[in-house]
């Protein structure tokens, strides 16, 4: 038995740690939240989190593991790619890689250099620097922490009163003290989910990412296949995410790549090296029937992955993810759930949160409270089966009043 350390045992890594029970790996699962969802689909359970190097290298090096993979959140990538090395485990990317895609900013100067189509933008230490910045960029404009992800540090600036505030945040929020200001450009955006296999780049899902209105900036609401762009802009998605992909180094493993689609063209918003973290793996398995946490798991362990198991199998004929949002306050009870189950072309039900759970305003990703996969024969009919299941999942809230 193989045995898989998975950095992360939160909403993003569910989907995958439930494939590795499938392939009856034995599963140790890293995350300093004692009552993370995915720790049920682990063996062994390591209390530490996901972004101490150090003890993630002292967990690999005890547990003997014969892979270490980081599925739906950032940081951790770089971490997984440069302890497998020294253990001697293989790993999909290297940790030169695995730098670029867990850094906007040099991710940005590599796409510059590479060509890759992307937003205007520039890097800014200080607040007046941001001003400097935003004379050239123009408003509205985008503010961000080039080194988290999750809408950590982000905001969209519409008036030039509104950028020092949003600048001190995302320089707060980064891990090396600075930001990026970038162009905001209106149109829609999707995401590119592709699998690299000997340095072939090859695009599952092109999704379009219905989000959230800001305050709660970037923050999606659902994902939904197949995207209603014109042929010939998804074709230019999927060119600009390969080129992405090709620019930072991934030759092998999953990648998540947010493409802009504009009137004037398409932009790459940021690319990650792993699986998407809003069940994005699921929605491609009951899309195109490809496996893709499979596919992560294989290219984690150093297993050969046959090509044909990137070819689409049986299609939907829509699929889409809606996430599920809670009202603020304390979580007594969820109820609903077998009843949103029963509903016709739903492929599973996820809630993230146990009753004790404090719900804040959504503003940020880990803000939601769950999630529901449809298929149907059209996308629409997707959205409208995910719809009549989150509408019978009640999120019992106590009222905030009754907190205070």
């Amino acid at each position: 038995m193989k045995r898989l350390l998975v950095l992360g045992a939160g909403p993003a890594q569910l989907g995958l740690l439930a494939a590795a029970r499938e392939r009856e790996l034995f599963v140790i699962a890293a995350d300093r939240n004692p009552a993370a969802p995915g720790f049920r689909y682990a063996d062994r359970r390591a209390i530490v989190s996901a972004e101490d190097e150090e003890a993630i290298e002292r967990l690999a090096s005890a547990e003997a593991v014969d892979g270490i993979i980081a599925p739906g959140i950032d940081w951790p990538v770089g971490i997984a790619a440069r302890v497998a090395p020294r253990l001697g485990v293989p790993h999909p990317i290297s940790p030169e890689a695995a730098v670029l895609a867990t850094s906007k900013r040099r991710q940005r100067e590599r796409f510059a250099d590479a060509g890759v189509p992307q937003p205007a933008f520039a890097v800014c230490r200080s607040v007046e620097e941001t001003a400097e910045a935003v004379a050239t960029i123009g408003l509205p404009c985008v503010v961000k922490a080039p080194d988290r992800q999750g809408q950590r540090g982000l905001a969209l600036v519409r008036s030039a009163d509104g950028l020092p505030e949003a600048a001190a945040a995302a320089i707060e929020a980064s891990r090396s003290g600075s930001c990026i200001v970038e162009q905001y450009a209106a149109g829609g955006e999707v995401t590119v989910n592709g699998f690299s296999l000997g340095g072939r780049f090859h695009p599952l899902t092109v999704t379009d990412r219905l989000v959230a209105e800001p305050p709660a900036f970037g923050v999606a609401l659902a994902h939904v296949w197949p995207s209603e762009h014109a042929p010939e802009r998804i074709g230019e998605a999927v060119e600009a995410a390969a080129a992405a992909a090709a620019a930072v180094g991934i030759g092998e493993g999953p990648s998540y790549t947010q493409v802009l689609v504009a009137e004037d063209g398409v932009r790459v918003v940021e690319l990650a090296a792993r699986l998407g973290g809003g069940h994005d793996a699921e929605l491609c398995r009951a899309a195109l029937g490809v496996d893709l946490n499979g596919l992560a798991l294989s290219a984690a362990l150093g297993d050969e992955i046959d090509e044909t198991g990137l070819v689409a199998g049986e299609r939907a004929g829509g699929a889409c993810v809606r996430f599920l949002v809670a009202r603020p306050g304390l979580l007594e009870a969820v109820s609903g759930v077998d009843d949103a189950q029963a509903v016709e072309g739903i492929r599973l039900v996820l809630v993230y949160r146990r009753p004790g759970f404090v719900f804040g305003p959504l503003r940020r990703g880990t803000d939601r409270a769950g999630a529901v996969l449809a298929v149907g024969e059209s996308r629409g009919e997707a959205l409208d089966r995910a719809a009549r299941a989150a509408d019978v999942v009640r999120f019992e809230v106590a009222a905030a009043t009754a907190l205070a």
